[in-house]
């Protein structure tokens, strides 16, 4: 269902967990489809012994992924103009993500939503802007 502007406010949000309990087996299928094969995301070893980190950690663009996911589950597919992110705390193996898209201004045939990805403890690991096509 596409966002209408006949019915959409400024203060709607929309939120989904997009991550439950991110597994180790899903950073290494995102390395082999992103063909970033960055040893901080696979190889534990690596990471622990050489980068002085206590696990891997998840691609900051997986998290974009699964944020951008839940925008457009809000927006409607092919209703998203514009998408940025900034990533402000990693992303660890078992956390479980949920993320809040806001509505934050309604104009001539689009919307600006704030977004915001937070981990199991509150903790905020991606926020960003976006702007959708409204009806």
């Amino acid at each position: 269902m596409a966002l209408s502007a006949s019915n959409l406010k400024v203060g709607d949000t929309h939120e989904e967990v997009v991550a439950e309990n991110l597994s180790r087996g899903l950073l290494v299928m995102y390395a082999g489809t992103s063909g970033d094969y960055n040893p901080l995301h696979t190889d534990e070893v690596y990471t622990k012994e050489v980068a002085g980190y206590p696990s891997v950690f998840a691609h900051g663009m997986l998290t974009m992924g699964l944020t951008g996911k839940m925008l457009t589950n809000y927006v409607g597919d092919g209703r998203l103009k514009k998408y940025g992110v900034r990533f402000t705390n990693q992303v660890w193996p078992g956390d479980t993500l949920t993320s809040k898209a806001t509505v934050v201004e309604i104009r001539d045939g689009e919307c600006d939503i704030e977004v915001a990805t937070t981990n199991q403890d509150g903790k905020t690991v991606v926020m960003g802007n976006a702007t959708a096509r409204v009806d």
